[in-house]
């Protein structure tokens, strides 16, 4: 059965903020290979549309190759978006959601393929409630934000995760990998 994986950047101080981190070649190449290995990556509205900023780099490369590698893995994933608003999407890997969170995960992980990847801070909160996530992976940039969002905001139960593996990147983030006791 495939794994639902919540892949989510944050910072030290706990808040999940796309522009608040330190993304570097090392970090791109990371999230480049974790991606090319996903069968499908879940989005809220606004992570969705904030991850079309790499469609840009898909027509005019940048001089930096592990962006311009990142944008390609992250064009071929298939993307599942969860709105209430947004009723079509122009993204060829993208498609809006027919089916509830819940039912959506439940039938993702009984089909073949490759893990199931949570990409927006909703939807990580919503199956951590639900108990259908089987493993967090989470990148601590050393920064402090100050302010912002929290990742684990209105957590309907204590959870208690496991420690299974780090990654330390050089220029000071860490990857943490966790998985819930049973």
């Amino acid at each position: 059965m495939k794994k639902v994986i919540a892949a989510f950047n944050m910072t030290l101080d706990g808040i999940c903020d796309h522009t608040a981190g330190l993304p570097d070649e090392e970090i791109h190449q990371h999230y480049t290979a974790l991606l090319s290995g996903g069968g499908a990556i879940l989005y809220g509205r606004t992570t969705y549309q904030l991850m079309e900023f790499w469609r840009a780099f898909l027509e005019n490369p940048s001089e930096e190759k592990s962006m311009n590698d990142f944008a390609r893995a992250i064009d071929r994933i298939p993307k599942i978006v969860f709105s209430h608003t947004l009723k079509n999407v122009d993204w060829k890997s993208a498609t809006i959601a027919n089916r509830d969170l819940k039912e959506t995960v439940l039938a993702l992980r009984q089909q073949p393929g490759n893990d199931i990847f949570i990409g927006s801070r909703s939807l990580i909160i919503q199956l951590m409630n639900l108990n259908l996530i089987d493993e967090y992976q989470i990148c601590v940039y050393p920064v402090v934000a100050g302010n912002g969002l929290p990742l684990f905001e209105n957590i309907s139960d204590r959870t208690i995760l496991k420690l299974v593996k780090t990654k330390i990147f050089k220029g000071g983030a860490v990857t943490l990998y966790y998985e819930p006791k049973q």
